[in-house]
């Protein structure tokens, strides 16, 4: 089920990147960028806690934005400019934000949809 999200939240994504401006297109994309990582931990991880999965989410996404803090992320985009997609360009303190707001949702709706399957049990 969690892979059939992929593609749809990587569209979304893009089209917040590319056809949305300002503030909250910056948010958005961050949000979404912290619930594709939760995603793809599920399909990776399929026995891992949600929490746990989500704790590495935001982990992994503040680690990408920290090495923002450096050249390597611009310097990879000037050689393939579809790395600035997914390492960024430039250190932005409203991404941690984001990623948290997209860890924790993405959790939230993992444990609501878990929660509503079991009562169905």
């Amino acid at each position: 089920m969690a892979a059939a999200l992929v593609l749809p939240i990587i569209g979304i994504g893009l089209l917040a990147r590319f056809g949305g401006s300002g503030l909250l297109a910056d948010v958005s994309g961050g949000l979404l960028y912290a619930v594709l990582i939760y995603v793809l931990l599920t399909v990776l991880r399929p026995r891992a806690t949600q929490l746990s999965n989500a704790a590495i989410a935001l982990v992994f996404c503040v680690l990408i934005e920290l090495l923002q803090l450096t050249n390597i992320p611009a310097e990879l985009a000037r050689v393939f400019s579809p790395s600035a997609l997914v390492l960024g360009t430039g250190f932005a303190p409203r991404d941690l934000l984001a990623y948290l707001m997209g860890a924790a949702l993405a959790l939230g709706i993992d444990l609501g949809l878990s929660r509503r399957s079991s009562s169905r049990s």
